[in-house]
């Protein structure tokens, strides 16, 4: 006679990029859905563990680099893992175009690394490779959906097509379980300070509390489809639950300027961004993506998902977290 226990094998999730924004939301919903989750993260003295500190208790640890085929071998060999979720990669759009070569390894031929790896050691390993938005660049229509054309403008928009298409290449060519999630802009807390979305949070918060009183940015009028990171990685979990893989947009189907974000961000702390928002032509990008607006109903039909947070909620979140913080940091030095 076996226990419910014995019966009810936990599932195994290797994540790549788990010390990331979308990592560390991703290995909290797996923990509460019950999984095994594996972290692989580089043998590396500057490995950040802050947005993971919560559950690092949680999570098994494997090394791995997505420039070394062997040590991806290994991982998958080591853990046997039922999904791999693909999320690290070079992944700021800025720095793409100062180190192409850096973004095109990491973010376009890791991917085909990793489907190898699979292919090799265990077919049957279902897989995620997180795509992008980035991806459409100069937009062919909008919105844009599964089938819109893509025209990168960026490197990592074109390591990012890469990376996509080999997915697809090897779920044609080898039968392989893998799905791309194409996501528009999703932000948190959790994001780094060098996206736009958290630099206006931060220096807002900033602003507020009297540290600094300027905010340099760039474009203002570019328009993004914003959501919160928390919603989207459950759609790439859903991803995986079907029975035939496949490609999917997730989004929120509204688009928002920079400067609505800086709009709302000021106005929640009783500011106006006008008299503090400085526009600095070094942070415009070499080529621009103006407007980026996504159409999730393939998603929303045959996975049932939708974003659950609006964009004001959004923003105010992010603003709400990052004056703790440094209200936090203050305290701290009194």
């Amino acid at each position: 006679m076996t226990t419910d226990e014995e019966e009810l094998e936990m599932p195994t999730a290797l994540i790549t990029g788990i010390t990331g924004q979308d990592g560390s939301y991703l290995a909290e919903s797996l923990l509460d859905k019950g999984y095994d989750v594996i972290g692989m993260v580089r043998r590396s003295s500057t490995v950040n563990y802050e947005r993971i500190a919560h559950i690092q208790g949680a999570i098994q640890f494997v090394n791995g680099d997505l420039l070394d085929q062997m040590s991806l071998i290994d991982a998958v060999k080591q853990h046997s893992p039922d999904e791999v979720y693909n999320l690290a990669a070079q992944s700021f759009v800025q720095t793409s175009f100062g180190q192409p070569v850096l973004t095109g390894e990491t973010t376009a031929l890791s991917v085909t690394r990793i489907l190898d790896a699979i292919r090799n050691v265990d077919p049957s390993t279902r897989f995620y490779q997180a795509s992008s938005s980035e991806m459409f660049g100069k937009v062919a229509e909008v919105p844009q959906n599964e089938n819109t054309p893509f025209y990168p403008r960026s490197p990592y928009g074109v390591a990012k097509v890469y990376g996509h298409w080999i997915t697809v290449n090897y779920r044609e060519s080898y039968n392989l379980h893998a799905s791309s999630g194409i996501l528009f802009n999703h932000e948190s807390p959790r994001r780094g300070l060098e996206f736009v979305t958290r630099k206006i949070s931060y220096g807002a918060a900033s602003i507020k509390l009297g540290l600094e009183d300027k905010l340099a940015l760039g474009n203002l009028d570019a328009k993004r489809d914003w959501g919160f990171a928390g919603d989207y990685v459950e759609a790439m979990w859903m991803m995986l639950q079907e029975d035939s893989p496949d490609d999917y947009v997730i989004c929120t189907g509204m688009t928002h300027s920079v400067r609505e974000f800086c709009d709302v961000a000021f106005g929640h702390l009783g500011l106006s961004y006008e008299e503090h928002v400085v526009v600095d032509e070094k942070f415009f990008r070499p080529a621009e993506v103006d407007l980026l607006v996504g159409d999730y109903s393939k998603a929303a039909k045959k996975l049932q998902w939708k974003p659950r947070t609006t964009f004001e909620e959004l923003v105010t979140m992010m603003v709400d977290a990052d004056m703790a913080l440094l209200d936090g940091r203050l305290k701290g030095l009194a």
